[in-house]
């Protein structure tokens, strides 16, 4: 009955946008909330449309019972929402990294609207997301994801059992990874300011008289732009390759 209701093409279509729209879905740019969902879902189905060709032939066949084939489909949701998850988690770093340096420039009050996170975010943090997602499209490094999904059925066929313990293990990784990144990211600030903040510490104490709070701010503020301006290229470098290196992972040689 199945069957005669959703022809073989209809079936591998839909099993195949399953996990390809999950990771579209997500994924930094194009998966962002100021993205039209039309315009997510028609590049989605022409990603679908490109990638069927490459997998149809490790699709299983439709089930007879409509039961399975949900659980076959949610079974695709998850893969593709893991596959994109990694690639979000890896971008979160620099909005991690903009709050420690928003932190150690007395700028972490300052909070203004993140277009990539929907909400409230350090001026640092929004710069530097902002500049890391130019640079990802920039350098065709978007590819990564669409390439990682459509490999990924080498890795995680169609109806084979979902390695729940692996994919957890993943995100944790990642997550741990992504925090690590981070501080790598915020290191030249975090370095500087600490270098700043003992000299103060020795000024007060040779000069107590001295106002050391209205000269401080003003002097930290200009001394961590100036630093990240200095260290940006370094540090987007820095960032790109590890995005790069964690999504080729998952993208076959």
């Amino acid at each position: 009955m199945l069957s005669e209701l959703l022809p073989a093409q209809v079936f591998a279509f839909l099993l195949v946008f399953a996990r390809v729209g999950s990771v579209m879905m997500v994924i930094p740019g194009i998966g962002e909330a100021f993205v039209a969902a039309r315009a997510r879902l028609g590049l989605a189905a022409l990603l679908t449309l490109l990638a069927l060709p490459l997998v149809a032939a490790g699709l299983p066949p439709a089930p007879a019972a409509p039961v399975a084939l949900v659980v076959l489909l949610l079974g695709e949701i998850v893969i593709g929402l893991f596959l994109g998850s990694i690639a979000r988690i890896l971008t979160s770093a620099l909005g991690v990294a903009g709050m420690i340096i928003a932190n150690m420039t007395s700028l972490a009050n300052a909070m203004i609207n993140d277009p990539t996170s929907q909400q409230q975010g350090s001026i640092a943090g929004n710069f530097l997301s902002l500049t890391g997602l130019l640079l990802i499209f920039t350098l065709d490094l978007h590819h990564l994801p669409i390439s990682a999904a459509v490999d990924s059925y080498l890795i995680f066929p169609p109806g084979g059992p979902l390695p729940a313990g692996d994919l957890s293990e993943t995100i944790a990784r990642t997550a741990a990874q992504s925090f690590l990144l981070a501080m790598k990211l915020a290191a030249p600030v975090v370095a500087t300011a600490g270098i700043f903040y003992l000299g103060l510490g020795l000024l007060a104490r040779l000069m107590p008289q001295v106002q050391i709070f209205f000269i401080a701010i003003p002097l930290q503020i200009w001394l961590g732009l100036v630093v990240l301006g200095l260290s940006l290229p370094v540090v987007m470098r820095v960032f790109l390759a590890a995005y790069e290196e964690r999504l080729l992972f998952f993208i076959a040689p």
